[in-house]
């Protein structure tokens, strides 16, 4: 019953001249295009935190070594 009612609605609608689907592919389309943004953004917001990271862990590096050298200098001046 339920197939028939589809198959009575597409016929009716190619009937038309207009296609049954277009409501549906223009939705698919639109989410696409939406799914497509959200994916450049967080791309975007990725490597600009690769970036900082990058960035952190050499600024970070260069700290811990400029302190084992004068933990270096202060056990050698209290020995």
């Amino acid at each position: 019953q339920l197939a028939s009612r589809i198959t009575a609605t597409i016929r009716f609608g190619a009937v038309g001249g207009e296609d049954p689907f277009a409501k549906v592919k223009g939705l698919i389309e639109s989410m696409i295009a939406k799914l497509e943004a959200e994916a450049k953004a967080e791309a975007t917001e990725k490597a600009y935190c690769d970036e900082e990271m990058a960035k952190t862990e050499s600024k970070r590096s260069e700290l811990m070594d400029d302190v084992s050298k004068v933990s270096a200098k202060l056990d050698q001046a209290t020995s």
